[in-house]
Order: C-alpha cells, then sequence, then structure tokens
C-alpha cells in the first residue's frame, strides 16, 4: 500500500508556531477641560455662557471652571451661585484669562487676546463679517484656536445657537415694537395688533427665518397683519408651513416692497447675512416715504443692517429718528432678557463640553464628527499687513468654523 502524500498543512502543523501581535485601539481616556467664563466689556453684553446649574453639571463630571468676579450679574447670576455650585471665583481678567478653554459671547478684543497664551481655545461669537483684520492678526499670532460658535452645526444640519438666539429676538422684537408704537414713547399711539371695529396694524417683515417665523407667530397671535418678504421661495414656503396661515408673502420687489412700507406701521429687518454682511434692501427713499411715526427695526445690524437709514445703537439710547420715522437698531436684542439667553446658551454647551470630553478633547470632537462643520482651513505662516489680514478674513465668510490653529 503506497504511503499517502503529507500535505503542506500537514507540514506546517509540525513545524512550531508563533502566534502574532495585534495592535488594539488604546482606550481614549476621558479629558478634562479647564474653562475661563470672562466678564464680558462689550457693548452692555449681559448675557454670560453657563449657569450656575450647568457649572454644577461640568464640575461633577470633572471639569475645573474659574469665573471672573460679576461676570453673571447682567444674567441675573451671583458669585455665591457660581461659588457654591463649585466654581472658583476670580478677581481679574488676567486671571481667568488663565483657563485652557474661554468660553465668552461677544468676540475677542485685542485687550482679551493679548491675556490669553498660545495654543489657547476660545469659543465665542466672531462675527466674521464684522471682525477687524488686527484681531484676527493678533490671534493667529497666538495660534490661538477660535470656534465661532454661530457657525456650529448639529447633526440635521441646524445652527443650535442661533436658533436659539433667533427664538429669543424675534420673540422679544413685539414687545419692542408695542413700546414704541405706544403715545408714552411718542410713537403712533397704536395698539399692536387689533381690536374689534378698528384696523389692525400692519407687520412688514423682512427676511423669513427663525426670527420672522418667531415674530410673525406672536404678531399673528395679537391679530396684526403680517407680509413676509424674502428672496428665497422654499424658506418662504416654510414660514407658511409653520405658521399653517396663508400669510401675504412676496419675493423682494423693490416697486412691491416699497409700496407695502408705505403703509407699515412696523417694519422688522431679519435678512439673515449670507455673503458675510447683509445687503440693504430698504433704501432710504423707502424710508422717506413711510408714515410718520411708523417704526424699524433692524435685527440684521449686527451684520450690517438690511435697511439704508440703520446705525447701531445701544440698550441705553435704543432709538433715533430719520425722516420721522423711528429707528432701533441694538445688535444684541437677546440681552434685554439676559436670563433667559443663558439658560438657552447652557442647554447647548453644556451636552457639547461633555461631549468633547468623553471624546478626548476639542479637536478631537471636531475632526470625529464630519457633522460639527463642513470645512477647516489652515494657513501657514503669519500675516504681515492689512492686505494679506483682509484676504484671510474674506476667505472665512463662509466657512463654518473656523480654527486659527496648527498655523
Amino acid at each position: 500500500m503506497t504511503e499517502k502524500k503529507k500535505t503542506g498543512f500537514e507540514a506546517l502543523a509540525k513545524a512550531s508556531l508563533h502566534p502574532q501581535e495585534k495592535l488594539l485601539e488604546v482606550k481614549k481616556n476621558k479629558h478634562a477641560f479647564f474653562i475661563g467664563l470672562p466678564r464680558e466689556i462689550s457693548l452692555q453684553e449681559n448675557r454670560i455662557s453657563l449657569t450656575p446649574d450647568a457649572v454644577a453639571i461640568l464640575i461633577n463630571n470633572g471639569h475645573e471652571i474659574w469665573v471672573e468676579a460679576k461676570a453673571g450679574l447682567g444674567s441675573k447670576f451671583s458669585d455665591k451661585e457660581y461659588s457654591d455650585a463649585g466654581a472658583k471665583i476670580v478677581y481679574s481678567p488676567q486671571e481667568v484669562y488663565k483657563a485652557d478653554v474661554i468660553l465668552k459671547i461677544e468676540p475677542p478684543t485685542l485687550e482679551e487676546i493679548e491675556l490669553m497664551h498660545p495654543g489657547q481655545t476660545l469659543i465665542s461669537a466672531l462675527q466674521m463679517g464684522q471682525l477687524k483684520a488686527e484681531v484676527l492678526q493678533a490671534m493667529l499670532k497666538k495660534k490661538i484656536i477660535a470656534l465661532a460658535y454661530e457657525f456650529i452645526e448639529d447633526k440635521v444640519g441646524g445652527m443650535p445657537i442661533i436658533r436659539a438666539m433667533s427664538e429669543i429676538a424675534g420673540s422679544s422684537v413685539l414687545l419692542i415694537a408695542s413700546e414704541y408704537l405706544s403715545t408714552a414713547n411718542n410713537g403712533k399711539g397704536v395698539i399692536l395688533g387689533g381690536i374689534t371695529g378698528v384696523p389692525p396694524t400692519k407687520v412688514v417683515i423682512i427676511g423669513a427665518g427663525t426670527v420672522a417665523e418667531y415674530a410673525a407667530r406672536a404678531a399673528l397671535g395679537l391679530g396684526a397683519e403680517v407680509q413676509v418678504f424674502d428672496n428665497h421661495l422654499y424658506k418662504l414656503r416654510r414660514i407658511k408651513h409653520l405658521l399653517g396661515q396663508q400669510i401675504y408673502t412676496s419675493t423682494i420687489d423693490t416697486v412691491t416692497l416699497g409700496d407695502t412700507l408705505k403703509t407699515a406701521d412696523v417694519v422688522i429687518g431679519a435678512l439673515r447675512a449670507e455673503k458675510g454682511r447683509a445687503r440693504h434692501v430698504i433704501t432710504e427713499e423707502m424710508v422717506t416715504q413711510m408714515k410718520p411715526d411708523s417704526l424699524i427695526i433692524d435685527l440684521s445690524i449686527d451684520q450690517g443692517g438690511c435697511v439704508e437709514t440703520s446705525e447701531i445703537t445701544t440698550l441705553s439710547k435704543p432709538v433715533f429718528r430719520r425722516h420721522d420715522v423711528i429707528h432701533y437698531c441694538v445688535p444684541n436684542v437677546a440681552s434685554r432678557v439676559a436670563h433667559t439667553a443663558a439658560n438657552a446658551l447652557s442647554n447647548i454647551f453644556t451636552p457639547t463640553i461633555l461631549r468633547a470630553a468623553e471624546e478626548g478633547g476639542v479637536e478631537p470632537m471636531i475632526f470625529t464628527h464630519k457633522w460639527f462643520m463642513k470645512g477647516v482651513y489652515t494657513f501657514r505662516g503669519s500675516l504681515t499687513n492689512e492686505h494679506v489680514a483682509r484676504k484671510f478674513a474674506l476667505k472665512f465668510k463662509n466657512i463654518e468654523l473656523l480654527i486659527a490653529a496648527r498655523i
């Protein structure tokens, strides 16, 4: 009987086998943040990014938070509340800016950037359409990781911080309108809305976004006549669907808009900038044709305004008259209700910070989740003159996240 030929596998089995090593992923440790909440120094800004309750949650999760003294007073939160929540109260900007992550509201000033250290993370509004070249240069010089919260997106493509502040602005704008239509403020002396037997007031809204949605809902609830103008038909369809009413809508046609403004009692500018700066769709000539003592509220003023006669005003002096038309052009309307705004911001920032800690830091979270942004731009070298800085600013106008780090 012939001997059966051995297979290659049998020969291999008789030889000594050595198991090969396999590299396993090292589990990431939870990242602990050192967060600073500075006191705002810009244009009557009353909001703060985290409430004492939010601070307590973050501290219980292992994070360290320093709060500059009196930082929460504008939002009606005392230093004692933050201290009781576990935060450390510091008494100078120099101390609070020692934190690794600075969480604030307004864009940083040159003085604030001077206090920051290289590689520090800044989460705040940046308002790229109005950010000065020297501010960009200062951030680049210190290689600051700057996250513009007005561009941060969620999983469904929405902008949660912008939407929250827009909801507040839209709900507040009708309260503002009712104040300045009253005789007590030298207005037209009419009620915002309508009563039986009296024609309703006419509210014209420029823009059909979130601000317009909430403003229109409040105006309709009071019985006012509402007309909405926007150049995006899908936005006009959306707002009609959300309101559940067949309100008057139109694209921004100069002749139609001009005729409408002649009979308007309240005009609300809620046009969001698409290329860094809002455009003027209401000209000065249109304003001259409006009724005496009518009211313009330009909520786009922080992006340049959508009314040619608009100028930035403050909460202490919120209105001025031009062509006998009252103009209200306060850029931070949400600061009128700072307590509500602070709670809204905390509801967004707290889970975001907790998620970033689980991911190992801010940058790992950004690069792990594609939905967080649409693009990251990295520049190498330094900006040496204003021309280059302006070119840099222009490049960033349409991005969803500014990362001025690793340069």
